[in-house]
């Protein structure tokens, strides 16, 4: 398991979309709303057949500047292989963007992966030795990337060395193991919510600083995690992710309904030189100004 030093580039395909990932890309925005978690009254409706919020997701994640979108269909008492089947089929009927499967049910991201058609972000896989062995095999097959999170038995490690040591595994494993390309692997470096423990945010940007020096993979983590139960999210979410960003992220699933997060990003962009000549900041404008006129 060797690092040279190159830019490693993920690169994810929809119908017609292609996006790459990567340390001297702009950052990739993974609009996280296709998912019931805490959605009561999306719950009832999948469980009853009725996917239209799907296509209201979907236009709202996009509007908003997702590059990526992640769909999730883990709803109690549903097939959920069949739903996130479903699911898929219709979002990429809706748009050209690649998806990123979500689900820890391995039957489900098996059954997302035959009707998908491009090439796949699978979130996630964690390093216990039975989720490698279940998942890694179907990434391999369908020549989709993986999301890893550096946590073992259920447990997440809270110093950075011990999150160094499980993506240095998850890293072995798969790319000898499986033969996975490093590219292709993309690291959540585990944010944790501030809110019991502001230090906890340190401990997230060495890791990330770490993992990008060490092996230069690619990393994401739900950015929203960061801010749970603390007031004015949007504020906080909009100055970490920039910083994040310094330290070596380069994605997030997040909601990109929010301008003020999605703007601090795009801005980000501009300094870090990963939007050259300011160009994508400069066409955001004029649109967002010819919109008001």
């Amino acid at each position: 398991m060797s690092y040279d030093g190159e830019a490693l580039r993920t690169v994810l395909r929809g119908t017609g979309a292609e996006v790459v990932i990567g340390h001297d890309q702009r950052f990739c925005l993974i609009g996280e709303r296709i998912n019931p978690t805490g959605r009561r009254i999306f719950q009832e409706q999948l469980r009853a057949g009725d996917m239209s919020a799907i296509e209201k997701d979907v236009k709202a994640q996009v509007e908003g500047g997702a590059d990526v979108l992640d769909v999730n269909m883990g709803v109690p008492l549903t097939d959920e292989p069949e739903l996130l089947a479903q699911a898929i089929r219709l979002v990429q009927s809706l748009t050209d963007k690649p998806i990123c499967i979500d689900s820890s049910v391995v039957e489900a991201l098996e059954a997302g992966l035959s009707v998908y058609q491009g090439r796949a972000l699978v979130n996630s896989v964690t390093a216990e030795d039975d989720r490698l062995a279940a998942i890694l095999p179907l990434v391999k097959k369908y020549d989709a990337a993986i999301i890893a999170l550096p946590n073992d038995h259920d447990e997440i490690p809270m110093e950075a060395d011990k999150r160094l040591d499980l993506t240095a595994k998850i890293i072995r494993v798969a790319t000898e193991e499986y033969g996975i390309a490093q590219a292709d692997i993309v690291i959540d470096p585990l944010a944790m919510p501030i809110g019991a423990d502001t230090s906890t945010s340190l401990v997230t940007m060495e890791t990330m600083r770490r993992i990008r020096d060490d092996f230069g993979v690619n990393m994401t983590c739900g950015a929203s995690n960061t801010s749970f139960g603390m007031p004015d999210r949007h504020t906080l979410g909009a100055a970490w992710l920039p910083m994040a960003m310094t330290a070596g992220l380069t994605s997030a699933i997040m909601d990109t309904r929010t301008p003020q997060i999605v703007e601090a990003v795009k801005a980000a962009d501009v300094f870090l030189n990963h939007d050259e000549w300011g160009m994508a900041w400069i066409a955001a404008h004029r649109a967002k100004a010819a919109a008001t006129a």
